[in-house]
């Protein structure tokens, strides 16, 4: 009855009570994590930087591992997107990681054809995730779920400014998906250069509206120290699997003449900072976070009632289909106006030809009669010879029958 009157009077807030005895819902924790770790985690992360940049390196040691990699040149003709999914365990809990890396960015002409395959291949990721959760008959625990969790976008150390490129870039992402900036090969220039370059970047994002991933305050649990780690974005960091012997103790680092950097000492770089930040204490809110407001998605319509998933959804479906139509409207108008001009200039072609065929025509029949008169004239001409041998030939018959009667004549009068 108690528990009854508790049920149809919430208003009035939670009433306390002690148990008799053990009941067992203490245990949904530990049910949590085994069921989590029976499933498994994933974690994806979007990696954009120019070729040569270091982007694999890092990965190789964020992970302590060696990923397989494929050298890429700077002569690719467009940007192409790179996938690659690995299964990592460490010590019970596994985890798959897809690590997206850009092959050719920046290496383009046009800026836009650098960024536009990223965003692309975000809002495909997205849109696949979303067709699978507004299935009636869902199953997202064995789906593969391949939404960027977090983007590692890789700034070159000039120690100037960010490049129009990478403020263009991070504009159209950071409503899509949490960008954490950093400086790769921090240790090409000097520490007060990257101080003040670190002060540079961030007020060229402000002062541009980019909005970069702030690790969450909201956690009592991690509020001091994520508060203390935003005041260092963006990261400044160097990547290095090779083991340099320092001191009595090996220590991944990068040797050089001069001396030595290592990865993990925090004089040296923030790799530490970047790898507790990204893997030990903010990868779950990474992967919580979908970015669904900021696409478009809300809880309640512009009159504040509240509206579903599924209804948003079919909203904006509706939009881009009639967004769709009206291109194809433009297209289909843009490909008639396209035959018509084509067809002007087949038609003025085929007036061309006509004119020359007809001049051509006439030229043939001029020569034509040209010929035929001197076919006639030279018919006159040979006629006209004929006669003339004919006339010759009866001269000289005449002639001939002349002189044989006087031969005979003389003959007859000699015998006389």
């Amino acid at each position: 009855m108690a528990s009854s009157d508790v049920a149809r009077q919430p208003d009035k807030g939670v009433r306390p009570l002690s148990l008799a005895g053990h009941v067992g819902f203490d245990s949904l924790p530990d049910q949590l994590v085994n069921k989590s770790i029976c499933q498994g985690f994933c974690f994806n992360i979007l990696c954009i930087g120019e070729t040569g940049i270091g982007k694999s390196t890092l990965m190789d040691t964020l992970f302590n591992t060696n990923f397989e990699n494929f050298e890429s040149s700077h002569f690719e003709p467009q940007v192409k997107l790179r996938a690659q999914t690995y299964d990592l365990q460490e010590s019970n809990v596994r985890l798959r990681l897809t690590v997206v890396n850009t092959v050719g960015f920046g290496d383009q002409m046009n800026k836009q054809e650098s960024y536009q395959p990223v965003v692309d291949y975000i809002d495909r990721q997205f849109e696949s995730y979303l067709q699978e959760e507004l299935k009636i008959k869902r199953s997202l625990h064995n789906y593969h779920d391949s939404r960027v969790h977090a983007c590692l976008y890789f700034i070159s150390p000039s120690g100037h400014s960010l490049k129009s490129l990478d403020l263009v870039t991070m504009k159209k992402l950071d409503s899509k998906v949490n960008i954490i900036p950093v400086i790769a090969k921090a240790d090409t220039i000097s520490k007060s250069e990257l101080h003040k370059f670190k002060i540079k970047i961030m007020s060229e994002l402000v002062s541009n509206g980019v909005q970069i991933y702030q690790f969450p305050l909201d956690d009592e649990t991690v509020a001091k120290v994520n508060t203390t780690m935003n005041g260092h974005l963006p990261f400044a960091v160097v990547g290095s699997t090779e083991e340099v012997s320092v001191g009595n103790k090996m220590v991944k680092a990068r040797q050089y003449p001069w001396g030595v950097v290592q990865v993990e000492n925090e004089n040296h770089c923030d790799f530490v900072k970047l790898r507790e930040m990204l893997i030990c204490v903010n990868m779950e809110d990474l992967r919580e976070r979908c970015k669904l407001e900021e696409m478009g998605f809300k809880d309640t319509d512009p009159e504040c009632k509240p509206v579903s998933l599924q209804q948003t959804y079919e909203a904006k479906r509706q939009e881009f289909l009639v967004e769709l139509q009206k291109r194809e409207d433009e297209m289909r108008q843009m490909f008639v106006q396209r035959v018509k001009e084509k067809e002007a200039e087949l038609k003025e072609a085929e007036r061309e030809l006509q004119s020359r065929f007809e001049q051509l025509k006439r030229l043939h029949a001029d020569e034509k009669a040209a010929l035929e008169e001197k076919k006639r004239l030279l018919e006159e001409d040979q006629s006209s010879f004929s006669k003339r041998r004919a006339a010759a030939q009866l001269l000289q018959a005449q002639s001939l029958t002349a002189n044989g009667k006087k031969d005979k004549d003389r003959k007859n009068s000699g015998f006389m």
